[in-house]
């Protein structure tokens, strides 16, 4: 993909992340493989795709939209975000939300809790620049045990 979506990172050789993908970069994801789109960016953020649900899936490719309020991230979206990815287990997942900061927590959260990945593994570039920045309720949310979700 040549012009990848903004704050792009390769995660795990299965899953990648970014911000929102625009519809070129969409149909670049499927053509790089990609089983499944996650998005979990609410439907009125910024550069949302109204049709992406049905793009994604004209695209042979699963679409799962997990409506994270930026600024009241949950446990209860956390365990809805784990659940998804144990479904789509083994499969090449494409996890995006409006510019890759909700998404860098779940995924620190995911790889650090379910699958016991060191942090330095489980750390995007962009959660570590957010980090120091963060609000209370990302905080909060970094804090979240693995038994919350179970």
């Amino acid at each position: 993909m040549a012009d990848k979506p903004v704050n792009y990172f390769q995660i795990t050789p299965e899953i990648a992340t970014s911000g929102q993908p625009n519809e070129t970069q969409i149909h670049e994801i499927a053509e790089e493989g990609y089983d499944v789109v996650v998005n979990l960016a609410m439907h009125d953020s910024d550069n949302a795709l109204p049709n992406e649900g049905s793009l994604v899936a004209s695209l042979g490719m699963n679409y799962v939209n997990i409506p994270v309020p930026f600024e009241e991230p949950e446990s209860t979206h956390l365990k809805q975000f784990v659940g998804i990815m144990q479904a789509f287990e083994g499969s090449r997942v494409w996890v995006h939300c409006a510019v890759n900061a909700r998404v860098s927590a779940f995924m620190y959260q995911y790889l650090t809790l379910v699958k016991k990945l060191p942090e330095d593994q489980a750390t995007t570039p962009l959660l570590t620049k957010w980090r120091p920045k963060m609000d209370a309720a990302w905080r909060e949310f970094l804090q979240i045990k693995a038994e919350e979700i179970d």
